[in-house]
């Protein structure tokens, strides 16, 4: 994403003086994402992120802000908010809520190996374990009453046999019920463009604005559905296989999770697929980037459809 809102350099040196980071160095926009302004924000102590929340209001912005804080000191690799001389994380900057947070080494690693996979489910299975802890509270905003209403808006752009998947899909999803699996604070976006890796090892994981209360597994199957997919949208086993037994050795998965396997794989494609094709056909009229092809995850789903679940299980 291009800037939506700039920031000057006044502005910014008049907004440190409300930190304990130092003078201004340097501001530089950053061209990626699609929901929030980002800049790299380098001062006399150190480099650190700016970021202005384009969609996000000042009061939905806590449990996301708080949920980063919390991972950060129970030792995860994740942007840690720098709080002001108030002690408080947010700020409103250019009529637009905003933090800063520690800057990261590292960058996204596109083509994943097994071992980039096993990684990934540690570093996951570690995140879920430490927000057990976490008291903040939100519902997932994208889980089944969203896909539900959201799916008749695109049902106009698509062709008649993928209209019959997503809306079959969507109806198989409501006869499902998860009640005995773990939940918890998720990331729910951890695609590879949110992790970086700083040479072999992971530098961080970044961008928890999609994150909330949900089901553990399916932040589980969210992740296996980026980081393990092959161009046709199959899942290569060896890397599912890495990062389920990566994840597995530090928050062993229980019985009733194995059994709902296939289904939260599917759940998990057919809520990007959504997203995807509401993003492209009805894009917003500030975006400045083109939405994804939402074509990926129909083919993800369509493969997980036709799948054995347990040939991509431990």
């Amino acid at each position: 994403m291009s800037v939506f809102t700039p920031v000057s350099a006044a502005q910014m040196a008049e907004r440190l003086k409300n930190y304990s980071i130092g003078s201004l160095v340097e501001l530089k926009g950053i061209l990626a994402g699609i929901e929030n302004t980002n800049y790299f924000l380098t001062t006399s102590h150190g480099r650190y992120v700016l970021t202005l929340f384009e969609k996000l209001q000042m009061h939905e912005l806590p449990f996301y802000i708080n949920l980063m804080a919390h991972l950060a000191r129970h030792g995860i690799a994740c942007p840690a908010p720098i709080a002001d001389v108030r002690d408080e994380y947010l700020a409103e900057l250019n009529d637009r809520p905003s933090c800063i947070v520690t800057c990261l080494k590292g960058e996204a690693v596109m083509a994943p190996e097994a071992t980039h996979c096993a990684q990934i489910g540690e570093i996951l299975a570690e995140m879920h374990i430490a927000g057990q802890t976490y008291d903040g509270r939100m519902p997932n905003q994208r889980g089944p009453e969203w896909w539900t209403a959201t799916a008749p808006e695109v049902y106009p752009f698509m062709s008649a046999d993928a209209v019959h998947v997503l809306r079959d899909e969507v109806r198989f999803q409501e006869r499902h019920r998860f009640d005995k699996l773990p939940e918890g604070a998720i990331h729910a976006d951890l695609f590879r463009d949110n992790v970086l890796f700083d040479g072999d090892k992971i530098g961080g994981v970044i961008d928890f604005y999609f994150a909330c209360n949900d089901l553990l597994l399916y932040d589980v199957a969210i992740t296996i559905n980026d980081w393990c997919v092959m161009d046709d949208g199959d899942i290569d086993p060896v890397k599912a296989r890495s990062m389920l037994t990566a994840y597995n050795a530090v928050r062993p998965f229980r019985v009733e999770e194995a059994a709902n396997w296939g289904v939260m794989l599917r759940a998990a494609a057919l809520r990007f697929w959504v997203s995807r094709l509401y993003d492209f056909h009805k894009p917003r009229p500030s975006e400045l980037n083109k939405p994804k092809d939402p074509a990926h995850f129909e083919r993800v789903l369509k493969k997980h459809i036709a799948r054995d679940p347990s040939k991509l299980w431990l």
